[in-house]
């Protein structure tokens, strides 16, 4: 999920960047006057604290009893603490202490420029003959979490999300007893924003389960444990409640284009900046999610508390096996470049694509690549796509939310307009979103 909350990036590399007011921009493309509006992004920075001053009175001395304070020894004021003990251990510590040894700091690596000006401001300047000076160091650009989900022999499995190894040159790991291991990509997906480490594992005792997210109840009690603000403060734990089994918030890429939907749990339980990939638990110390993005205020600027996301368990053991078997995530794809029909004007659904009155939601093909799905099944530049498989299409994001949910290979019945008139046709799925074409910002690719 790339609406989400980075983790400490010093480099501001990450897509999970300060909210943005929704700026809108028009774009005339291929006979179409189109209406972009950017997303706003559902996380914010971190939250700065303030202080108000004011109301404050001055007294003086009138009316203060002017009883004087007893002389003599301040031998009297001694005091000593009591020999009563509470056992304050409760389901919430069993469940934290369970875990605790799975949950590590994730730290992106990346490339360090030497020839930057600061360099060059006290002297340090790169020579093309220096070979040590010519390769770019790594350094330290953001920090994240991550957890151990899984051990074979020595190898040990790490679930994160995609934003934090994005753009990475190197990854590191830091496990909870503070030991560093150098770890390997094994595979990441933007679009559910997680990703897989694999480390030496020797060192490594505990491996986290994971728990059927079907089965959490709104008002249970949830922990999240994860490294806010870096490994400084890892395996912090924080309590709340779970606040909504199935919550649909947007999905945007780096340019801030919404590119889907996603389905996720919500949690009052405090997730800051470097929880992402954390572990969001139960009281029986199972993994019920992976926390990804929080709200820290609306497009307004209004601040928001206690609204954090987690990808759901379920969704995550799907999607890294996936990862683990072919590093990647094969879904399908239609072929075609598109916009939502909302960016059109009402007069050139008229004019242009000849739409009847009662069409006012779908999205418009602006192309179809040679030999794809939608091409073989007859579709063309401005067709206006309203149904598939029987689903009505509000918009582009819903348009990738119904086709992620079949299989390469699998035959789809799609409902679309062709200048003017209504048309049904099947689409088998034999191409993958990875064999689309580059196009431009405009438009949204499926």
């Amino acid at each position: 999920m790339r609406n989400t909350m980075d983790n400490n990036n010093q480099n501001n590399q990450s897509n999970d960047n300060n909210e943005t007011t929704p700026t809108p921009q028009t774009r005339k493309r291929g006979g179409l006057t189109l209406t972009k509006v950017a997303v706003t992004a559902l996380v914010a920075g971190l939250l700065g604290g303030g202080a108000a001053y004011g109301g404050i009175t001055y007294f003086n001395n009138s009316g203060i009893n002017d009883t004087a304070v007893p002389s003599g020894s301040n031998s009297t004021g001694n005091t000593k603490t009591s020999n009563v003990t509470v056992n304050v251990s409760s389901q919430s510590t069993k469940a934290f202490n369970k875990v605790k040894g799975a949950m590590v700091s994730v730290v992106n690596l990346q490339k360090q420029n030497n020839n930057s000006t600061l360099g060059q401001l006290f002297g340090q300047e790169s020579s093309s003959s220096d070979s040590s000076s010519s390769k770019a160091a790594l350094e330290e650009a953001s920090e994240g979490s991550g957890v151990v989900y899984k051990k074979d022999g020595n190898t040990a499995y790490i679930v994160t999300n995609n934003h934090v190894v994005s753009g990475s040159s190197a990854l590191r790991v830091v496990t909870s007893s503070g030991k560093q291991l150098q770890a390997k990509l094994v595979g990441k997906d933007s679009v559910t924003d997680l990703a897989v480490l694999k480390v030496n594992g020797a060192s490594l005792k505990t491996v986290a389960s994971f728990g059927n997210s079907d089965d959490i109840k709104v008002g249970e009690t949830a922990l999240a444990i994860g490294s806010p603000l870096g490994s400084q403060y890892a395996t912090s734990l924080t309590e709340g409640i779970i606040s909504a089994k199935k919550r649909t918030i947007e999905t945007t890429n780096s340019a801030g284009t919404q590119t889907g939907n996603a389905t996720v749990i919500q949690t009052d339980a405090a997730i800051n900046p470097g929880n992402s990939g954390g572990a969001l638990i139960n009281v029986g110390g199972q993994v019920v999610g992976i926390t990804s993005s929080k709200i820290a205020s609306d497009a307004e600027g209004t601040s928001v508390e206690g609204m954090g996301f987690a990808i759901p368990s379920n969704e995550v053991v799907n999607i890294i096996n996936q990862l683990v078997k072919k590093g990647k995530v094969v879904r399908p794809a239609l072929g075609i470049t598109y916009v939502d029909l909302a960016n059109v004007s009402s007069s050139q659904q008229k004019s242009v694509l000849k739409l009847p009155s009662s069409v006012d939601a779908g999205v418009v093909v602006m192309s179809a690549s040679a030999d794809s799905p939608a091409k073989k099944a007859g579709l063309a530049k401005y067709d206006v796509i309203t149904e598939l498989g029987g689903h009505e299409i509000s918009d582009q994001s819903t348009l990738r939310d119904l086709l992620y949910k079949y299989k390469l290979n699998d035959t789809v019945l799609l409902t679309y307009y062709h200048n003017g008139k209504k048309k049904t046709t099947k689409v088998k799925l034999t191409e993958t979103s990875s064999q689309l074409s580059k196009t431009t910002s405009a438009t949204s690719e499926s």
